[in-house]
């Protein structure tokens, strides 16, 4: 194998450095190295839980929460920067990461350094960030604030897949509030999931109203579940401060903080930590972790990460990859706590308690931090569960604890184009057919199967509650009331002894210091299997990885696919992904009980 393809890839790290001007007396603002700094944080690309993958394992985007919340939290500290400016674009994201931020820069804000935010449209969620931050809030003359109320879209297949393409759906579930089925098997929501969902819809509402509330007064609040809303009426009703194009709103920023020079440490322009060839040869080698707080982040469905057409390229949590990891940081003793970053609708039944089991594994020689993000639901809490302390946001979504299986069986709309198939077993008993064919997407199950399926389901619904109430440590009486498929949000967890703290990734990684009796600024790295040439050189922990363009354009086109289509259809995208594994072959699934857009 040569590697002259990766080392001439080094000197893009030198090009930065030609050209710089001598001295500071004739560089524009954006080049000056010292002196009171304007810190910019740019959100407008986004803050995802995990880097997409490219080639060489180079994120396409500008980095990711884990390390924004770590920018936020430098700010306090460093006497340099004298303040913020937010630069949202318009970005979505959810509420979830959206309070964290909030909170974060308000604690910087409330710390005497003033926070500016530009946004060129703003959200439910982003105007709460930007509500909970900043000093003053600037919005683009051509903008828009659609903050419309919280709700929930559900997108319902069954009319589709039965009626005009003549799929056959046997679809089982165990708990009466799972309806993880129900897009596929009904044209509108059982009483037990409508229940379920307004539920943890009204619990995320009342802590969005409070917190603009708190921060905006009562004009404000009174006015965000009925936009969208002009640049001229959303000033007038306190829902930002200025209109005006981001260009002015800096520059405000900058006389407000005193500020001589932009200090960009987040999002485009940035310079990460990585970007040196120290760094870049550090990944090259392999080398592990070296700071005592290990942060893994588990983001998207969970799979076994079989090497299959059904799964070819997905991204997500996979037993194989993330079961590597875990496994490493139980040897590592280097390693004295764990932070677990979960952000899962929930996936493979197996896969879940394989994941769990190490996670237990780990958390009997070191304590494990569970930090939910958007959401922990169904296989995803099983993750959660084994955790010493779990954190949520408000505003995430917990619980589902229940379980869907079953097939796609395409055997009657295939018939409609004369293609069939016929299974000969080598039983001559009438039900061997029947169950001989049980994982063909062609034949229906008989009753007799669909028995056998519910019966295997209904064990590990068992097993689930059974993990959780180990993890959680306490009984399965106890766990059984929020169980069936339930749903709560962050809040509501919290009130149930599902969630133990309120709070975000910061709080979950002061927390694992804390239980592992560190000192309050312990290093913390981010450490997960980087995908493409990295992991075939041996490379698997990572700080902030590496953020050059030239590389980052070599993304798969399979992610380019995938971020289309989660665009388009960002209900069904997690759902699809969710229920993946049951064109791989499994038949019993932990997902999340609805195709969700929460807006």
């Amino acid at each position: 194998m040569s590697f002259r393809p990766v080392l001439a890839l080094l000197p893009l790290a030198f090009v930065a450095c030609e050209g710089r001007p001598k001295t500071e007396a004739t560089e524009p603002t954006s080049l000056r190295r010292s002196g009171p700094a304007l810190v910019v944080l740019d959100v407008s690309d986004g803050a995802p839980e995990v880097e997409s993958g490219s080639l060489f394992a180079i994120a396409k985007r500008q980095g990711t929460f884990d390390q924004l919340v770590r920018r936020i939290a430098e700010i306090g500290a460093d006497r340099d920067a004298k303040g913020v400016f937010v630069r949202f674009g318009e970005v979505s994201m959810g509420f979830a990461r959206a309070a964290e931020i909030g909170e974060g820069l308000q604690a910087v804000r409330e710390n005497g350094k003033p926070v500016y935010c530009h946004g060129d449209g703003f959200s439910n969620a982003t105007l709460y960030a930007a509500s909970r931050a900043c000093t003053k809030i600037y919005l683009s003359p051509a903008g828009e604030v659609e903050s419309i109320g919280i709700a929930a879209e559900v997108i319902y297949l069954h009319k589709l897949l039965a009626d005009q393409l003549h799929v056959n759906i046997d679809i089982l579930q165990v708990g009466k509030f799972k309806g993880a089925e129900e897009p596929l098997t009904r044209d509108g929501p059982s009483d037990e999931a409508k229940a379920s969902l307004e539920g943890t819809l009204g619990s995320m509402r009342e802590a969005w109203v409070a917190g603009i509330r708190g921060a905006r007064g009562d004009v404000a609040s009174a006015a965000i579940e009925d936009g969208p809303y002009s640049p001229p009426r959303a000033k007038a009703l306190k829902l930002v401060d200025e209109v005006g194009y981001e260009d002015e709103a800096r520059e405000e920023a900058r006389k407000a903080a005193g500020a001589v020079r932009d200090d960009v440490r987040f999002g485009r322009g940035a310079t990460a930590e990585s970007d040196d060839v120290g760094e870049i040869v550090r990944i090259l080698s392999g080398e592990g972790t070296s700071a005592p707080i290990a942060l893994v982040r588990a983001s998207g469905s969970i799979s076994m990460g079989r090497e299959s057409p059904a799964l070819s390229g997905a991204e997500g949590i996979t037993e194989r990859s993330l079961g590597r990891v875990l496994t490493r940081l139980e040897k590592d003793d280097s390693v004295r706590a764990v932070v677990l970053r979960i952000d899962s609708p929930g996936g493979s039944a197996l896969a879940s308690d394989l994941l769990w089991h190490r996670l237990m594994r780990i958390r009997a020689k070191k304590p494990v931090v569970v930090s939910v993000g958007e959401m922990a639901a169904s296989g995803g809490y099983y993750l959660a569960s084994a955790g010493n302390v779990i954190f949520a946001e408000p505003g995430s979504i917990v619980g589902s604890m229940g379980v869907v299986g079953g097939k796609l069986a395409f055997g009657r709309m295939l018939a409609q184009v004369g293609v069939h198939s016929q299974t000969f077993p080598a039983n001559a008993q009438p039900t061997a057919a029947a169950r001989a064919a049980y994982p063909s997407l062609f034949a229906e199950w008989d009753d007799a199967t669909r028995a056998r399926v519910l019966e295997s389901m209904t064990a590990v619904y068992d097993l689930f509650l059974a993990r959780v109430a180990e993890g959680r440590q306490t009984s399965v009486d106890a766990i059984v009331p929020f169980a069936e498929g339930r749903i709560f949000s962050g809040a509501q967890g919290h009130e149930h002894g599902l969630v133990d703290a309120l709070g975000g990734l910061s709080s979950a990684i002061q927390k694992a210091r804390e239980l592992a009796k560190l000192p309050a600024d312990a290093e913390v790295e981010s450490v997960g299997t980087p995908r493409g040439i990295w992991a075939a050189l041996g490379g698997v922990a990572t700080r902030d990885a590496p953020s050059a363009e030239a590389l980052a354009s070599l993304a798969s086109p399979g992610d380019e696919l995938r971020e289309s289509f989660e665009r388009l259809a960002p209900g069904i995208a997690p759902f699809a992904m969710g229920l993946a594994p049951l064109a791989d072959g499994e038949k019993t699934l932990l997902v999340v009980p609805f195709a969700l857009v929460i807006r």
